[in-house]
């Protein structure tokens, strides 16, 4: 699949990205490299291979999710550079 110019204006809008005239070639070749690749990886032969699970056999440790109350707030809050109602105040991210 060959990507045009429009399909990557497109994605880089969809992204929220703004691409200069000038990077526009390099993105488009990046972009095909990782596509040809996703399609060598697509079409690799599969056919009897054993189903591997996973190689790792270490499991998650889960716990009780417990509501514990911070002793020393203002400690915890002394550097942030903005805080509202003795919580750290970001900005908006999203659009």
């Amino acid at each position: 699949m060959k990507v045009s110019k429009e399909e990557l204006l497109h994605i880089a809008k969809l992204a929220d990205l703004e691409i200069d005239e000038q990077e526009i070639d390099n993105y488009l070749l990046n972009l095909q490299e990782i596509l040809d690749f996703a399609n060598i990886v697509n079409n690799a032969p599969v056919e009897n291979l054993d189903i591997t699970i996973g190689a790792n056999e270490q499991k998650n440790v889960f716990r009780k999710d417990e509501i514990e109350i911070f002793k020393d707030n203002e400690a915890l809050l002394q550097n942030a550079p903005e805080k509202e109602q003795n919580m750290f105040k970001i900005p908006k991210v999203i659009n």
